[in-house]
């Protein structure tokens, strides 16, 4: 993905969401952009926290998802997930 596709994604979204990088296990790897996700992000300490989704949709309940993955005290945010 290059940076002019992920400003036309991210022009879709509120000012306000907050951007959460997902990492590897180790942290010393590096891979491009694959994908991104609207989600809802819960702070569990300054430096991490946990992801959910941000409203039970039909599109969520029909792809096995239910009421304990939504995240309901969180913040919006925009999840970016890398090739590996």
């Amino acid at each position: 993905m290059t940076v002019k596709e992920l400003k036309e994604i991210l022009m879709e979204f509120d000012d306000n969401d907050i951007v959460i990088m997902s990492k590897d296990s180790e942290g010393n790897r590096y891979s491009p952009l694959s994908s991104y996700e609207e989600a809802s992000y819960e702070a569990e300490s300054t430096w991490s926290g946990i992801v959910g989704i941000r409203e039970l949709t039909k599109e969520y309940i029909e792809a096995g998802y239910g009421e304990e993955d939504l995240v309901e005290n969180g913040v919006n945010a925009i999840v970016l997930y890398p090739v590996n």
